[in-house]
């Protein structure tokens, strides 16, 4: 296997295309930047493709014994479900701002246990991030901080979509590494 190149699984795969769809489609709705697309707007796919599908793939990964990865689908899965399911319902702003901290906190565990590599932790720190932003946004009433988080979901969307797209067309997933001892000498 080459060292540059992720091998991923199908399901991984799957997964990262899932919660990378659905955060662009998400982010982009929260942040309007296309005119006529909101949040809203991303409810279905939300439900069916972050909710629905990204759980199924928790399951499979579960089953094929990766218990990172089916963690992090499992509990995105069911992240998505909810708020797809809860959208447009009467919830007071403390409430939506305490059901994003607390899924923030499910992010920052992701990141912080990722074993997909760089991807998959700048995957899950970018969510961790927008959702911190969505909390709080929440709680101060604050439409910029909103789209802030917006705007760190549609980062996230991509870093998961290009990780999906780079183990099917197999291009590089890895930083670069310098040799040990190769680096900038001191002039003297």
């Amino acid at each position: 296997m080459d060292n540059d190149v992720s091998a991923g699984s199908t399901t991984s795969t799957v997964g990262r295309l899932a919660l990378g769809i659905t955060l662009l489609a998400f982010g982009l709705g929260t942040t309007r930047v296309i005119d006529g697309v909101t949040t809203a707007d991303a409810v279905s796919l939300a439900h069916y493709l972050g909710g629905v599908a990204l759980f199924l793939a928790g399951l499979f990964a579960l089953r094929d014994r990766d218990t990172v990865t089916g963690t992090a689908f499992c509990a995105l899965g069911a992240l998505w479900f909810t708020w797809a399911v809860t959208a447009g319902g009467q919830m007071s702003d403390n409430a939506a701002g305490l059901f994003l901290l607390l899924f923030a906190l499910v992010a920052l565990s992701l990141t912080l246990g990722a074993a997909g590599g760089v991807l998959d932790q700048g995957t899950y720190g970018l969510l961790f991030v927008s959702l911190l932003l969505l909390a709080v946004a929440r709680f101060a009433g604050s439409d910029s901080l909103g789209k802030a988080g917006g705007w760190f979901a549609v980062a996230a969307g991509v870093v998961a979509w290009y990780a999906a797209t780079a183990t099917l067309a197999k291009w590089p997933t890895a930083l670069p590494r310098r040799a040990a001892g190769r680096g900038v000498t001191a002039a003297g």
